[in-house]
């Protein structure tokens, strides 16, 4: 009987297919699902492309802007040179003289010879001898003793030295002739002309058409502070204000629905309307100082708040709802659930949005055109603090914008030049709001 059951008793074969061995449907979702991860790190792989090729050309485009050529001349002024000089009609052509022979003795001691006069000097360094009479007239010590100067050149010995400017391609002007050239050569064959870093273009302030070579970001660096601290200080108390009123305190009815849709669409307006609101507002109705940080600040800020109410609003609505009942449940009013346990848990979120819209108003060029930061030419710094926030200044886009529009190649360098210091600047701001969030973010 023991056998019979046994025997009647074994284990059926198995209907259907394994579960180790993969049927073709299996296969089929399998091989979609390494294309779809091959589409994702091709799209990667591209946008990393195009990233690296952006970069390269604006670091390759904008680095001529950050060196530029200089002529080194050590010169010595006697005491009865420099009474001479003094005592002429044309003070700055007498130096220009002294200059030129010095020069010439320096090529001399080289076994150069070259040909040239007062007005190719000129042409190469522009007036550079309001320069020495400067230097002189406030340090009459260095009198007798030789001094080093390192003269700036102009815009188109820089470019012929950098290829922009080829003597086959060169037309006699005012600027540059083709005899000009062989001085060129003979100056950097004795040594004279050599390149520098330009720290004038970091810390100097816009020269105007005719001199591209003393451009300079650094007014332009310090009107958009100015602008920035504006929106800062208003754009974070309004927007936080707002967001946390609209997520925690006002009633769900057609008034707060017609905000909140307002607030959205107020997000996509484009950046010039803004322009417009702040010229009629801002400048025409209240009658505000035109192409001063302040207005440019308050006009940023209308651009700015649609973005961090509705950034704020994102982080206040990542909190749990269990941490606001468990305030509640254990006596807090709504207020101290709020402002005692919400929002220090969403203050990562709220402070990466708000960096992330300076960052965006601290490159529009759109609102500062129409409220004529663009127009108006930096020619130095503010006075103060005061005068910082109400005289008219200029800001690192609307200088970009404005050297990009000049005929001048050598502008076009430097409006290059100006990208690179405002993506640095948009660069910080970002790995500033990491820091932060990373700083303040909360696990629960």
């Amino acid at each position: 009987m023991s056998d019979a059951s046994l025997s009647s008793g074994a284990a059926p074969k198995p209907r259907g297919k394994s579960l180790l061995v993969q049927d073709a449907r299996t296969r089929k979702r399998n091989a979609a699902e390494k294309r779809f991860r091959a589409y994702g790190m091709t799209a990667i792989l591209i946008g990393l492309f195009f990233l690296v090729v952006l970069a390269v050309s604006i670091i390759r485009s904008g680095a001529p802007a950050f060196t530029q050529t200089v002529v080194d001349v050590e010169f010595t002024l006697t005491e009865e040179q420099y009474t001479a000089a003094e005592g002429e009609l044309f003070k700055t052509k007498a130096y220009e003289g002294l200059l030129i022979e010095e020069i010439r003795t320096a090529l001399d001691a080289r076994g150069i010879e070259v040909a040239f006069d007062a007005d190719a000097i000129q042409r190469l360094l522009g007036k550079p001898g309001g320069t020495l009479r400067e230097h002189y007239r406030a340090n009459e010590q260095d009198l007798g003793s030789p001094v080093a100067f390192k003269l700036a050149a102009a815009s188109r010995v820089d470019g012929y030295l950098t290829g922009r400017v080829t003597r086959d391609a060169l037309q006699d002007s005012r600027f540059l002739q083709g005899s000009d050239l062989d001085l060129i050569d003979a100056l950097v064959d004795a040594g004279i002309i050599t390149r520098a870093f330009n720290w004038n273009f970091i810390t100097g302030a816009d020269s105007g058409v005719d001199n591209p070579g003393g451009a300079g970001i650094g007014a332009s660096v310090v009107g958009s502070f100015f602008m920035m601290l504006v929106v800062l200080a208003l754009s974070l108390p309004i927007g936080v204000a707002a967001s946390i009123y609209l997520e925690e305190f006002a009633p769900q009815n057609r008034f707060t629905d017609l905000i909140e849709v307002n607030i959205s669409n107020l997000a996509a307006v484009p950046s010039i309307v803004f322009g417009i609101l702040g010229l009629a507002v801002f400048i025409q109705f209240m009658h505000l100082p035109q192409s001063a940080p302040l207005v440019g600040g308050l006009v940023l800020t209308l651009m700015t708040l649609p973005t961090i109410i509705i950034s704020t609003r994102a982080s206040l609505k990542s909190v749990p709802p269990s941490i606001r009942d468990a305030a509640l449940g254990v006596g807090a009013s709504k207020m101290q659930a709020v402002f005692h346990h919400v929002l220090p848990l969403a203050m990562p979120g709220i402070l990466t949005g708000t960096i992330i819209g300076l960052a965006q108003a601290l490159g529009e060029t759109a609102p500062l055109l129409l409220i004529g930061m663009v127009g108006f030419v930096a020619r130095g710094y503010p006075d103060g603090v005061l005068a910082g926030f109400t005289e008219p200044n200029s800001a690192m886009p609307a200088q970009i914008y404005t050297w990009a529009a000049r005929a001048d190649a050598s502008f076009y360098e430097k409006a290059w030049g100006g990208i690179i210091i405002l993506l640095i600047f948009l660069l910080t701001m970002n790995i500033i709001a990491i820091i932060l969030r990373r700083r303040f973010e909360r696990r629960w």
